[in-house]
C-alpha cells in the first residue's frame, strides 16, 4: 500500500493549501478589489489620458492633419489668443448658450410635471411610463432623421401644421430653413428626445421622500400647495439640480443630432461649438488652432461643472 493513499497522507494534502490560493487569502479585500479593477481603470486612463495630452501638446503647434509632412513649429498661445478673439466663435459660444438654456429650461419642467403627474400612481401609470421612455431609448441618429422628415417642406408634418396654423403655405415653409426658428427646431427635438430622461432622475426623487413626512403635514393641516413648496420641492431639488449637471454637460458637446438635422445652417444659425470645432478641425484642416478651442472648452465645462457640483452639495447637505 502506498504511502501516498492512506488518510493521513490525504489529510496532509488538503491541509496544504495551493500557492496561490495561501497568497489570496493573504491580500486585503481592498488589495483583491484594485486586482479586478486596475487594469480596467488602467486601459481607460490610457485610452482618455492620451488623446488628452496629444490634443494639448498640438494646441501650441500650427500642424495641420491635411499636411503631416510639414514642418510642425510651436507658437506658444498663439491659438489661444486666436480662439478667445475669434468673433465667429464667441457667436457659436452664444448659440450654444441659447441652446443650453432652452432645453435644460424645457426639459426640467415638463420632465419634473411628468414625473409628479406618474407619481400619483393612476390607473395605467405603468404603460404610459414605458410610452413616455421611448424618445429616450432612440438613438441621436435615428431621432435626426426622423425630425428632419417632420420638418420636410413638402411632406413634413410638422411643417405643415405650423405653417396652415400661422397662414403660410406648407410648401413654401420649412422650420429649419428659418434662420429665427432653426434655433427652437433643434431645442424642440432635444427637449422631446430627452425630457424622459429628467423625468426619470425626478422620479427617482419622488419616490425617495417618506410618507411619513406628508402624513405628518396632513396632522398639521397643511395644505398640498404648502407641502408642494415646504416637503417635495426642497427634497427633489438635489435630483433637479444633478439632471441639470448631465443634461448641461451633454448638450454643451451635442453634435450628432444638430449636425443631422442642420449642419449648423441656415447660415450659421445653428452653430453650436461642437460644429464650429468639427468644421476647423475636419473642414478648414486648422489642427493645431481646434485642439486650442477644444481645450479652453474642456478647461470651461470642467470649471463650470466643479462649481456646480460644490452648489449641489451645499444643497444636499441643508
Amino acid at each position: 500500500m502506498s504511502l501516498s493513499n492512506t488518510p493521513l497522507a490525504r489529510n496532509a494534502a488538503r491541509a496544504t493549501p495551493a500557492p496561490l490560493a495561501a497568497r489570496m487569502r493573504g491580500l486585503s479585500d481592498r488589495t483583491v478589489a484594485w486586482l479586478f479593477i486596475g487594469p480596467t481603470m488602467a486601459l481607460l486612463l490610457a485610452i482618455n489620458i492620451f488623446p488628452l495630452i496629444w490634443t494639448v501638446r498640438l494646441s501650441f503647434t500650427n500642424f495641420r492633419a491635411n499636411r503631416p509632412n510639414a514642418e510642425v513649429l510651436g507658437i506658444g498661445l498663439d491659438n489661444y489668443i486666436s480662439v478667445l478673439t475669434d468673433p465667429d466663435i464667441w457667436v457659436a459660444l452664444q448659440t450654444t448658450a441659447h441652446f443650453l438654456f432652452w432645453t435644460i429650461l424645457l426639459q426640467v419642467v415638463i420632465g419634473f410635471t411628468l414625473a409628479w403627474l406618474i407619481d400619483r400612481k393612476f390607473r395605467g401609470h405603468g404603460f404610459w411610463t414605458t410610452l413616455i421612455l421611448i424618445p429616450m431609448m432612440l438613438s441621436p441618429a435615428v431621432v435626426g432623421n426622423f425630425w428632419a422628415f417632420l420638418y420636410q417642406p413638402q411632406m413634413g408634418l410638422f411643417n405643415y401644421v405650423v405653417g396652415f396654423l400661422g397662414g403660410v403655405s406648407p410648401s413654401s415653409f420649412s422650420m429649419l430653413g428659418e434662420v429665427k426658428l432653426a434655433r427652437w427646431a433643434i431645442v424642440i427635438v432635444d427637449t422631446w428626445m430627452w425630457t424622459p430622461y429628467v423625468m426619470l432622475i425626478c422620479l427617482a426623487g419622488l419616490r425617495s421622500i417618506p410618507d411619513y413626512i406628508y402624513e405628518a403635514a396632513e396632522v398639521d393641516r397643511a395644505s398640498s400647495w404648502r407641502q408642494f413648496w415646504s416637503i417635495t420641492l426642497p427634497m427633489v431639488l438635489p435630483f433637479v439640480m444633478l439632471a441639470v449637471l448631465f443634461r448641461g454637460i451633454e448638450n454643451f458637446k451635442m453634435f450628432d443630432m444638430v449636425n443631422l438635422l442642420t449642419s449648423g445652417g441656415p447660415g450659421s444659425a445653428t452653430e453650436l461649438a461642437s460644429i464650429t470645432l468639427k468644421r476647423e478641425a475636419f473642414e478648414k484642416w486648422r489642427t493645431g488652432y481646434a485642439s486650442a478651442f477644444a481645450v479652453t472648452l474642456f478647461v470651461a465645462v470642467f470649471g463650470l461643472a466643479n462649481i456646480y457640483v460644490k452648489a449641489l452639495n451645499a444643497v444636499k447637505s441643508r
